[in-house]
């Protein structure tokens, strides 16, 4: 294997063009921060964490497209690498290329040849977190960066040697979390918290109603709050967020249950294939009567709009923004005097009524789109985080009731006792 550093800039091996992006626009040099030196190396251009899995080389990644294009044409090559990248949102790329720059970092300062990189040996990749990340970072900080790696490995059709060592590694990672790098408790937003929004809000007021019939939604639908709102006001993705105009089906049975349905078109866990969202009306905090009033309150609102858009002075509208709904939430609360949460508080807390109400875990688990053992081990989270915001509403023998609902699915579904 020809391993000469300079081909990558006079065209040897590498069919790649390092100075364009996988979305073709044209890549400006970045000069990096104090923290993110890097000995210059023409095998890593200096460009954005983003573009990082783009345009950082290896022998190994050389040869490989080297032989791609001689076999299928340079275009080919270049439409798999684009396709590879397009399977992956523009955040994880950033996070991904955090953790390429880390073992860059790593294998420069024990002088670890451009050949043994690519493909990493597990002792290598067990090195790198135990330096980097054992006593430093949190442990879901270091499986970023293997992530990130895992996947620069899988786009250059790169073997990958994680296995038992690597993850014996992570969990003394694990073990030596900093306190300062550990997460706080996330406490679940309680029924109180529902009550206390019902109260307060003005479901004629525009904002309002679409902050209530969000919050019914993510509550009760178990929903991830990032599901339902946009993260600024202008990063609305028609193919990601759901639309107001979405189709929305509304069913009465005979027997009086009354339920909304609708479809998500991309979430965090299933990607594209989305997620259906189902809702049942109640004789109190109603989700549905929240949505119905919303869409009354915002009735101006353009169909092509994300969901729980709102409408704002000058006959103009606004998306529903994160931060925007937290900021009224906790303005709430914090008249209410009661416990400041965070926004996947609202999966957590409607996961937790529902359990604490007795309904079924297999139902539960169906609404929050879990598979049994993930749900199992979600359970045990919160389990754990009871105690610390135990309210009224959360009487020690309802805990136990659903305790004892949650061993028995854990039995009937073969889940092992040490989860």
């Amino acid at each position: 294997m020809d391993s000469d550093p300079e081909k990558t800039l006079t065209g040897g091996l590498s069919s790649r063009d390092p100075l364009r992006g996988f979305d073709g626009r044209i890549i400006k040099p970045c000069k990096p921060r104090n923290d993110n030196f890097l000995a210059p190396s023409p095998y890593r251009p200096l460009v954005a964490a983003c573009d990082r899995l783009r345009c950082w080389y290896t022998p190994f990644s050389e040869e490989r497209d080297h032989a791609l294009s001689c076999s299928m044409g340079h275009a080919v090559t270049e439409k798999l690498l684009h396709t590879l990248l397009s399977s992956i949102d523009h955040s994880t790329r950033q996070e991904y290329g955090a953790g390429l720059l880390r073992f860059a970092q790593f294998c420069d300062d024990h002088n670890i040849d451009e050949q043994s990189r690519m493909p990493a040996s597990e002792v290598l990749l067990a090195a790198f977190i135990s330096e980097k990340a054992a006593g430093v970072l949190s442990d879901s900080a270091a499986q970023n960066w293997l992530q990130g790696l895992h996947f620069w490995h899988k786009i250059n059709d790169a073997q990958w040697n994680g296995s038992q060592l690597l993850k014996q590694t992570l969990k003394g990672v694990r073990k030596l979390v900093p306190a300062t790098s550990r997460r706080a408790k996330r406490p679940p937003v309680t029924i109180e918290h529902m009550w206390a929004l019902w109260r307060a809000l003005d479901l004629r007021n525009s904002l309002d109603a679409a902050v209530w019939a969000c919050a019914c939604t993510a509550f009760w639908g178990c929903c991830r709050l990032g599901e339902l709102t946009v993260r600024t006001r202008y990063s609305y993705d028609a193919s990601k967020h759901v639309r107001r105009d979405a189709l929305m089906c509304w069913v009465s049975r005979n027997d009086g249950v009354r339920s909304l349905h609708f479809h998500l078109p991309w979430t965090k866990s299933t990607q594209w294939e989305g997620a259906d969202i189902s809702l049942t009306g109640r004789p109190d905090l109603d989700p549905l009567y929240a949505i119905r009033q919303y869409l009354h309150a915002n009735s101006t609102v353009p169909s092509e709009a994300p969901l729980f858009s709102f409408e704002v002075a000058g006959g103009s509208w606004a998306p529903l923004v994160k931060d925007w709904f937290l900021t009224r939430c906790r303005s709430v609360w914090s008249q209410a005097g009661l416990q400041d949460v965070f926004g996947h508080s609202f999966r957590i807390g409607g996961t937790t009524e529902l359990l604490l109400s007795g309904v079924a875990p297999e139902v539960v688990a169906a609404q929050g789109r879990w598979k049994s053992l993930t749900f199992m081990l979600y359970w045990r989270k919160i389990e754990s985080i009871l105690p610390l915001f135990i309210s009224r509403s959360y009487s020690q023998t309802r805990i136990a009731d659903a305790g004892l609902a949650l061993e028995h699915f854990r039995i009937r579904n073969g889940i092992t006792s040490s989860v």
